[in-house]
């Protein structure tokens, strides 16, 4: 402490009138005797005796009866003060009237020149305490309130971070209760004006809370599962304290998901009306080509068997392109004419269908078709058929149809990833009351469940091919679905019902 040589020297006068004048409470024991042997005014106010009075009180007269402020205890914290300079402690003072008046007092031993003293200052603490436990209630309310409400509420600082959440809001958010939430950008995407398509920024939703904005969060929690909560975000004053923001939310997921399904469901209705439409086309066209399937395929038989009682050989491409040509453009018109008349038995009842076919050899009728379009795009193809035959009810011409548009899908997945890449496995498998049937490719994999939201993800594609295999496995009680592949990749399967081998 530096002093200034030029202040005046206080008096022991002027001391006495800053004891006299102060508001905080003196009391002066004896050190030996702990007798009273002054009080300034504002002890005399406090307690309501005048120094005259209060020297030949002991510490019954005007301490609590409490146990703990009992006589001995009190000379006891004075004589340690006497002995060892200072000793604090929290006592409470009885006035003339009987009230008790909690006090934090300090006892502090001064030499006097008539010997030494103990100089006993306290404060009335009881405006204190009542503050205190007040905290303490309104601190239980808030934790009481965080624990067992339903409200989802969250206290944000400027920066977006969160300050305090209710229970509820952590689970709502997918925050582990143990550890500190974080910043609100980390948990959730967040947009603002009641849309769900314009994600912003912490800073921007922010700027909006002048003073409310409305605010909606999705949320994916631990595990996967998506959720939506909406509410309002709105700017609090901290006074002179930092500015925060209040998030008041409800839980909407029931909602969206009902949107996002009818979305969905208003796909599919697009998609299955393309579907019917095509099919009547499909009908008609299956109708009208009949015919001139039927007279090419007998004007080609009949070029071939004369060519067979000429007595010339089976040609080969090298040999006779020609002859090659038209066996080759037989066997396709005979698989056509197969197609259409699958088609046609197809708007019949499919759902009664009895016969039983092998997935193996549907496998194996596709290969040569599946093989050449691979061929093309460098694609290996692979097969892991099950080693005995797998007999599942279904119709063979559309069960091969399916694995067909499987492949030529899986194929275009593959053209866009490095060539060493670039590989198709079919699968086929024998699962007790059903046969399995799968196409897995390395492709890029899959972005979302074709089968949910549209049946096609292609630039081009219309998306007809997928659902007609749908209905095709569908309607001969067989589901089909899609999923990540376990190496990465594309797997599109088809369950289709399993038959007794036949005997």
């Amino acid at each position: 402490m530096v002093v200034d040589p030029q202040a005046p020297e206080l008096t022991l006068g002027d001391f006495r009138s800053l004891a006299m004048a102060t508001n905080t409470c003196l009391l002066l024991h004896d050190a030996e005797t702990k007798r009273i042997l002054w009080a300034n005014p504002a002890a005399s106010e406090l307690l309501g005796w005048s120094v005259t009075e209060l020297r030949p009180l002991t510490a019954s007269d005007m301490s609590s009866s409490a146990q703990q402020y009992d006589r001995v205890l009190g000379r006891a914290w004075l004589q340690v003060a006497a002995e060892t300079g200072v000793n604090r402690i929290e006592w409470h003072y009885r006035t003339r009237d009987g009230r008790v008046i909690p006090t934090e007092a300090v006892a502090v031993r001064v030499e006097l020149d008539q010997g030494p003293a103990l100089l006993v200052h306290f404060r009335d603490i009881e405006r204190e305490q009542a503050i205190e436990r007040q905290l303490r209630l309104t601190t239980s309310y808030v934790e009481s309130l965080a624990q067992h409400t339903s409200t989802i509420a969250v206290m944000l600082d400027p920066d977006g971070v969160v300050r305090f959440a209710t229970d509820t809001a952590l689970a709502a958010l997918g925050a582990p209760a143990e550890r500190e939430p974080g910043r609100i950008e980390e948990l959730a995407r967040i947009t603002v004006g009641g849309t769900t398509d314009s994600p912003v920024g912490w800073v921007e939703a922010a700027a909006a809370a002048v003073p409310v904005t409305h605010v909606q969060l999705d949320v994916t929690r631990p595990g996967g599962e998506r959720a939506w909560l909406e509410g309002t975000l709105e700017a609090v004053q901290g006074g002179d304290e930092q500015d925060g923001f209040l998030m008041i939310l409800h839980d909407v997921s029931d909602r969206v998901h009902g949107q996002l399904r009818r979305q969905r469901e208003l796909h599919q209705e697009n998609y299955l009306a393309r579907y019917n439409a095509m099919g009547d086309m499909a009908m008609a066209i299956a109708h009208e080509l009949g015919q001139p399937l039927a007279a090419a395929y007998n004007f080609l038989a009949g070029a071939a068997a004369r060519a067979r009682a000429a007595g010339a050989p089976a040609a080969t491409p090298q040999e006779d392109p020609v002859a090659y040509g038209i066996a080759s453009a037989t066997t396709q018109i005979e698989r056509a004419r197969a197609i259409v008349n699958a088609l046609r038995s197809f708007v019949g009842h499919l759902e009664q269908i009895e016969r039983e076919e092998d997935l193996n050899e549907i496998v194996d009728e596709c290969l040569h078709f599946v093989q050449l379009r691979a061929a093309d795009a460098g694609v290996e193809v692979r097969l892991d058929l099950a080693p005995a035959p797998v007999h599942v009810r279904c119709e063979r011409v559309l069960t091969g149809q399916v694995l067909l548009n499987l492949c030529f899908n899986a194929v275009d997945a593959l053209a866009g990833v490095p060539p060493a890449q670039r590989r198709l496995t079919i699968t086929t498998r024998d699962e007790g009351g059903s046969g399995l049937l799968t196409v897995d490719d390395a492709g890029p994999g899959l972005t979302r469940d074709p089968f949910e939201e549209s049946f096609t993800s292609k630039e081009h594609g219309s998306g007809i091919g997928l659902a007609l295999s749908y209905r095709i496995v569908t309607r001969q009680h067989g589901t089909i679905w899609a999923e990540r592949s376990p190496d990465g990749g594309s797997r599109f399967a088809v369950r289709l019902p399993r038959t007794a081998p036949p005997r």
